[in-house]
Formats: structure tokens, C-alpha cells, sequence
């Protein structure tokens, strides 16, 4: 069965080609989007624009709030009270 299933779907083959390198494309986008060091060096360029007068006081407030809170949507939420071996490994 696994035979004619394979060639039954063969001409679909390209489909699943086309789905793979959209989902790749995807990861490296949302890996890029979510990088600490880049949205930093954003902040970063936030600041000089706006003490070189390139943009104004709301306008840098309200971009720096955005990368914050992305900023902090991808570093995972700290455990309180817990150490390692907390969950009786030894």
C-alpha cells in the first residue's frame, strides 16, 4: 500500500517541495525578528536618532516599547524558587 499511496501522490511531490522552503524561509524570518542582539542594536539606533534630532520623544518611546516587549516575549519567564535538582533528579 505504501507503493501505490507513494506514486498516487507523486505529482503532489513539488507541492510539498514549495511547503518545506516556505517553512524554512519562515523559521530564519522569526529567528531574525526575535534576536536579542538584534533588537539591542535596534535600541540602540533608536537612541542616536533620536539625540541626532531624527526623530521625536513619542516616536522614539513608542519604538522602544515595541522592542522591549518583543524583547521580552522571547526570553522565557524565570522559574521562582527553583534550583537544579529541584525535581528530585539526582
Amino acid at each position: 500500500m505504501g507503493l501505490v499511496t507513494g506514486l498516487l501522490t507523486l505529482p503532489l511531490a513539488p507541492v510539498r517541495g514549495v511547503v518545506w522552503i516556505a517553512e524554512q524561509v519562515h523559521q530564519v524570518a522569526l529567528q531574525e525578528v526575535a534576536d536579542p542582539a538584534r533588537l539591542r542594536s535596534r535600541l540602540d539606533e533608536i537612541e542616536q536618532a533620536r539625540e541626532a534630532g531624527e526623530i521625536d520623544e513619542q516616536e522614539a518611546a513608542r519604538l522602544e516599547e515595541e522592542l522591549i516587549g518583543r524583547l521580552l516575549d522571547v526570553r522565557p519567564p524565570p522559574v521562582a524558587g527553583r534550583s537544579e535538582g529541584a525535581d528530585g533528579e539526582a
